[in-house]
């Protein structure tokens, strides 16, 4: 989704407000969503957080009343939404369309946490631009702002964060692999000299990141690979003019029982 928004000149970035709240139940549901107060029995009239299939039902209504826009000029992902021009003129007729369907449905917007006609912006987790798809900043610092880790949680909360910019790590599964390992020795913790070096050797790495680039239909695509025994990465490229330029990482550490014998 975010692959199919970078590098168009004008987006708007939208958030609905209180979107789950936008729904209204049937009234014979009513009575499954009841709660209790001291000052008596209440319940919803509009679907709440916390339902279980609440996520799935939004996403169901946006998919539905956007579904002509979808991909061509607008991404939405639950309350997310993402109207994309590849020209600026272009741009307000594209509005215009979004908002004509917002005003059909009665869906309102948070104006605090939209931005409108802008060159990039923060989209899904990943910062979107006119040239290509950059890592979150935020993310980013998360790691570097992080110290060794001192129990198991901590190590899990950094494999959370390399995963979430794995696209942007080179071969991340074998800079992560010390990290995965102690992971599996849930009682006998032990921070090693292997973590403490690869924990310095992954903060060193992110102080530069590549810009991802979409490739365009009639592109020439490469895809390199490298395998360890324990680890397997590779990295589709796109190529122009002679000049090769990134579309993402991938990257896996093997289960135990597939192991690549040299």
């Amino acid at each position: 989704m975010e692959d199919s928004t970078s590098g168009r000149e004008f987006l708007s970035m939208m958030d609905a407000s209180q979107g789950y709240h936008q729904i209204m139940l049937a009234p014979e549901d009513h009575k499954r969503v009841s709660f209790i107060t001291s000052d008596g029995t209440f319940c919803y009239v509009a679907m709440s957080f916390g339902l279980k299939n609440a996520g799935a039902t939004y996403q169901r209504l946006v998919d539905k009343i956007f579904r002509p826009q979808l991909g061509r000029n607008m991404e939405v992902y639950v309350d997310d939404m993402l109207v994309k021009s590849k020209e600026a003129h272009q741009h307000v007729v594209d509005l215009e369309e979004t908002f004509a369907v917002l005003r059909k449905y009665r869906l309102k917007l948070n104006p605090q946490k939209c931005a409108f006609g802008v060159s990039g912006g923060r989209f899904l987790g990943f910062m979107v631009t006119q040239q290509g798809i950059e890592a979150n900043p935020a993310k980013i610092k998360a790691i570097l702002n992080m110290g060794p880790p001192t129990n198991i949680n901590e190590v899990q909360r950094l494999t959370g964060k390399i995963a979430a910019l794995s696209h942007f790590i080179s071969k991340s599964a074998e800079k992560g692999l010390p990290f995965f390992k102690t992971l599996r020795k849930v009682k006998n913790f032990e921070w090693i000299e292997e973590c403490k070096q690869a924990f310095e050797d992954l903060k060193a790495y992110l102080a530069k990141f590549p810009l991802l680039i979409k490739p365009m239909p009639g592109d020439t695509l490469y895809l390199y690979i490298f395998l360890t025994s324990q680890t397997v990465s590779s990295a589709p490229v796109r190529e122009e003019e002679g000049n090769q330029t990134l579309i993402y990482y991938v990257s896996k550490v093997l289960n135990q029982k597939v192991v690549i014998h040299p």
